[in-house]
This record gives C-alpha cells, structure tokens and sequence, in this order.
C-alpha cells in the first residue's frame, strides 16, 4: 500500500506537476506535496516571451480544482534549502521539516548572467518566470530602443514582440547566425529573414564588452567597439541548471542531474525529470538535457508514473514550437552536424517544410506556417522512414500518404491534422 507514502516534488512547473498528476493516475495513493518559491500559482511558461507580452496573463497549467482532485498539496513562495537523503528530510526555506520517501527536483533552469562591466544597471532583464516577464512587458510600454543579446528563440520572440510594438530593436548574436546551432544554416537564415524584413537589426559574431549608463542602462558596448543605445536590454546567453540541491546531496551532477531511463539519479531517494535532467532520449542518441516544454511535460509524467511504482520511459520524439510575428515555427527531434537538410518551400508564403536527413532517412522536420504537412512529417522523422530527396522536396508531395504508404498505421488523419 502506498496510502501512508509521501512524495515531495521540488518545482512546480510543467515537468513537476505532470509528475504529480501521472502518479495519482498510476495508483499512488499517499500525500503529494509540491514546493516551489516562485509564489504564483502554477502557469505556463512558453506564452511568457509570446502571448503574455501583449495581454499579461498568466496561463494556469492546471485549474483550481484539479489540484484538489488530484489531492496535491501546493506550498508556494516557498523555497528548499537542502534535502538530507541520509535521514530523508527536507528542509525549506521558511524553516519547516518535510519527511519524504521520494523526491522529484523539477527545479528546471535559469537565465546565465553576463559578467561584464555595468552588469548590474537597471533595466538589463532576463526572462525565465512571471515576474521577469511582468517588468519586461513594462520596459516595453515605455518604448524602446531595446538591444536583445543573444539569438536563441526566447530572443527573438522577445524582439517580435518589441517590434510589432514598433520598438527599435538589434538582436547581438555571437555565432554566425541566431538559431544556427538549432536549426542549421539554411533555416536559420529564412528565419532571420522575418525579422530583418521587419526593421530589426541583426549583429553577427559580436559580444558585449560592457553596458553603459550611471543608475540604468544607456547603452551597450560590442567587442567591435560599436555603441548601441538602449533603454533596455534583455540577456539572453542561455541557462544554466538550478542543480544546487542535488549537488549540496552529493548527487552525482553534470550539465544538470544525469538519470536513468526512469528519472532516477544516483540516489535511489532522489529523482529528476525536466529541463534539469540529463536523460537519453531515444531519438537523440545520447544523454541530454532537453529544454522545452513538451519534452519536460511528457518526461515529468513518465517519471511521475515510474515513481508510482508503474515503470514508464519517456519514447516521444522531442517537440518545440516558437510564434514570431504571425508565424508559427515547429520542429520533432533535432538535428545533428552532419544531417543533410532538404527543403520544401510553400507556394503561397515564406512557409517551408525541412526534413534532416540521416543515413538516407528522415530524422527530424521541421515546418513554418504549415501544421498539416509537419504532422505528417512528425511521423516520418519518429519511423526513421527512408524518402528520397525529389519526394520531400516536391509540393505536390502528400506526406500523410506517403507516411501511410510507408506502413505507418499512426499517421494522422483529417481530423488531426485540421489545426
């Protein structure tokens, strides 16, 4: 019987509460307690660099009274100082003592700082939770011009966003191109296009040397020696992972937590699932952190499930999606150095289909502004399906039947692919 068990979920984002909700529905019958300091009641990340920038709402992951049908206590605002895995207790930050008999660290990631001079000027922001995203929204009602450093996808939403406003807007990027090591040159570039198009400057293979101003920022120095005004500046260099309380445990930690196929790390009292978690997904390869949503939630309830006793290892191919002005980007599994892309361009807009090829198969799509054929394309990159280069690249190409074609009996239907 599990009735008098209790599990403790550190974080209570997408990963920690589908864990939560994935044990009660493989049969865990104990106390659920889930501990996290941000204050606000559990919400959606992904719309806090989209949607939230124009209407300021918070999106619930789950509502009110699924918490209490679910019988999960929430403990909000509240942090974890350490856990003792010797005696199995959790200390928090408001001085409260927590038995448990397995935790989760969903504890996620955080925003890197930049370690340059006038770093800590005002109005130089990150974005990774509610509250960073309220004084972004803020900072962007008050004008521009902004400077964004760094051209992940976070980045460049946040440049959108700003110049729809009508905001100036330079995006600092060190590679060659933003996105380059995501999605390739080729889609990188078509990418860019959108924002360029748009009045936003893009500088390539530039740093920051140093930010400008007294009390608040005035400007943004390069390596270059360039001067970029700004008003505000939103860092967005990458993360790192929020792995304080696994390694103050002793657990063993590298670019997060390693675990294995179940989320369990190398304390059999400790597990991890999320962005945090280094697992091996099996359309990557190898072991990885894999930072979106989807992938946390869909990790979060395997383990959830495996630490109900019901062993379950995430299989799904990893999912991302991205709006940027009107457009929608999507992408299943990831791409490789090496991959051949091909491309196939729609006939009415800047929209395309991209297919990573491996070894003469499909390994991962891709797809702007085209949500019926990247359903399809899903399928072909999850069955590895052998399709010559003409058949991906022509527009007269149906993917559903070439996936059904092929024997893939789950390729979508109609009704699935009419979003």
């Amino acid at each position: 019987m599990t009735r008098n068990k209790h599990h403790v979920v550190v974080g209570a984002g997408a990963a920690g509460l589908a864990a939560a909700s994935a044990m009660r529905d493989n049969g865990f019958a104990g106390r659920i307690t889930v501990v996290d300091a941000d204050p606000h009641t559990p919400y959606e990340r992904p719309p806090l660099s989209k949607e939230y920038l124009s209407d300021r709402r918070l999106r619930e992951i789950l509502a009110e009274t699924e918490y209490r049908r679910l019988g999960v206590e929430l403990r909000l605002g509240v942090g974890v100082r350490r856990l003792r895995p010797a005696d199995r207790r959790i200390d928090t930050a408001d001085g409260d003592e927590l038995a448990a008999d397995r935790v989760l660290l969903a504890t996620g990631v955080s925003a890197r700082r930049l370690d340059v001079p006038g770093a800590d000027l005002g109005n130089i922001l990150t974005l990774r939770d509610a509250d960073d995203a309220a004084a972004l929204t803020t900072r962007l009602s008050a004008g521009g011009p902004l400077v964004v450093v760094g051209g992940g996808f976070v980045g460049l939403e946040i440049a959108a966003s700003a110049s729809e406003r009508g905001i100036d807007v330079t995006v600092v990027e060190l590679g060659d191109l933003p996105l380059l090591a995501a999605v390739g040159p080729d889609i990188a570039r078509r990418i860019c296009r959108l924002h360029t198009d748009r009045g936003v400057r893009i500088s390539t293979r530039r740093t920051v040397d140093a930010f400008v101003g007294s009390h608040v920022v005035e400007a943004v120095r390069l390596s270059t020696g360039e001067r970029l005004d700004a008003a505000t500046v939103v860092v967005g260099c990458g993360v790192v992972p929020n792995d304080g309380l696994a390694r103050q445990a002793g657990i063993a930690c590298a670019d997060g937590i390693p675990v294995d196929e179940l989320g369990r790390t190398s304390d059999p009292w400790i597990w991890a699932a999320g962005d945090i978690a280094a697992h091996v997904n099996p359309h990557m390869g190898r072991r990885g952190r894999i930072e979106h949503w989807d992938v946390a939630r869909r990790h979060g309830a395997a383990v959830g499930a495996s630490m109900a006793g019901t062993a379950t290892v995430n299989r799904e191919i990893p999912y991302f999606w991205s709006h940027q002005y009107a457009h929608t980007l999507q992408m299943y599994g990831r791409g490789r150095p090496g991959d051949r892309v091909v491309v196939r361009d729609s006939t009415t807009g800047p929209g395309f289909v991209a297919f990573w090829m491996r070894d003469g198969r499909v390994a991962a799509a891709a797809a702007l502004d085209e949500p019926r054929d990247v359903r399809s394309a899903k399928v072909l990159a999850e069955n590895r399906s052998a399709v010559s280069d003409d058949v991906l690249r022509s527009a007269g190409t149906d993917l559903r039947r070439v996936a059904r074609q092929l024997g893939h009996m789950d390729a979508p239907r109609d009704a699935d692919v009419a979003g």
